[in-house]
């Protein structure tokens, strides 16, 4: 394992901060592909960082063991956005910025602008593919999921089939995405999937297990690790496409408690949970499921508003129209 100083940078308080990466490589001879696991980019989505603990205590394990079996380089950031995550906030505490909204063309001179571009040359020179890792915001739980820019799916999807994933989601392209890691990296022609599972500021160590597994198939099946013993299956996903996926949004303000499970399939009309009114001891709404499929985000803040997005649904057939 070889730690390398990708940026450093002196806070607004005279603090130096330094981002790192870790680099696996074989020994004796050239690496023949490069890899790039990034996460921290939010300082509260802890499910990446600790996804990038259990990749990079495996490497430094395998290098010790079995050396011969690194047959390409493994670059891992684990902790892009220090500050924030040492504050645990999404944004670049002082400056209120979010970082994953600094990679694109068009973005303000500041402080961390110029540290997200540093660290944006530095995975595009070091990589041929690449991972992103998320987790959710703090309202709602996702199964652990792959989301691709609708027109990069042909690129994306087969790589996206061997890391164990419950869905693959093709979404419309946004201008939000634009000044993403992601976005930027495929558009470098550097193939890019971004993972989210979970829920920020928490850990679920069973969605990190299943990522960690996919991990290490992806790594064995684009040729960069030589891992021929390994021993469990991978999940087959879920492929939703823009108009297979339903929202279910409140229609009234109160706390919502949910009765549907995560993972699980939800008919048509079936109840995903109870919205209450705590003043007056009455149960205001209902959410019910708007067809039936995959239950795959499930809202996990109890309180809502009207608008507010409740669960997501992958539908077995498409809606009518």
């Amino acid at each position: 394992m070889t730690p390398q100083t990708v940026v450093t940078y002196q806070t607004p308080l005279g603090g130096s901060i330094k981002i790192v990466k870790q680099t696996f490589g074989p020994q004796n001879r050239k690496p023949v592909r490069r890899i790039s696991f990034v996460a921290g980019l939010h300082g509260n989505e802890i499910e990446g960082i600790y996804l990038c603990h259990l990749l990079i205590a495996h490497l430094k394990r395998l290098q010790q063991t079995r050396p011969d079996a690194f047959r390409g380089q493994v670059n891992v950031y684990p902790a892009v956005n220090p500050q924030a995550i040492g504050s645990g906030s999404r944004l670049w505490p002082f400056f209120s910025v979010d970082m994953n909204r600094l990679l694109g063309d068009g973005t303000e001179p500041s402080l961390p602008a110029e540290v997200s571009h540093a660290f944006f040359r530095d995975v595009a020179s070091s990589s041929d593919l690449a991972v992103d890792f998320h987790a959710s915001n703090m309202h709602l739980l996702e199964l652990p999921q792959i989301r691709i820019v609708e027109g990069l799916e042909g690129r994306l999807v087969p790589m996206a089939r061997h890391c164990n994933v419950d869905v693959i989601w093709i979404h419309p392209l946004g201008r939000v995405f634009e000044t993403t890691l992601g976005y930027n990296l495929n558009q470098k022609k550097i193939p890019t999937l971004v993972i989210e599972t979970g829920i920020c500021l928490r850990i679920h160590p069973e969605f990190c297990e299943q990522i960690f597994n996919g991990i290490l198939n992806l790594l064995h099946h684009e040729g960069i690790l030589d891992l021929p013993d390994l021993a469990y299956p991978v999940r087959s996903p879920l492929l939703a496409l823009p108009f297979q996926v339903a929202l279910c949004a409140a229609r009234t303000t109160g706390l919502f408690v949910k009765r549907a499970r995560l993972g699980t399939q939800v008919k048509e009309g079936e109840a995903i949970g109870d919205i209450v009114d705590p003043r007056a001891g009455d149960t205001v709404e209902t959410v019910t499921a708007p067809g039936s499929g995959l239950l795959f985000t499930l809202r996990e803040h109890p309180l809502v508003h009207p608008g507010a997005p409740v669960a997501r649904l992958v539908l077995n057939e498409s809606p009518a129209p």
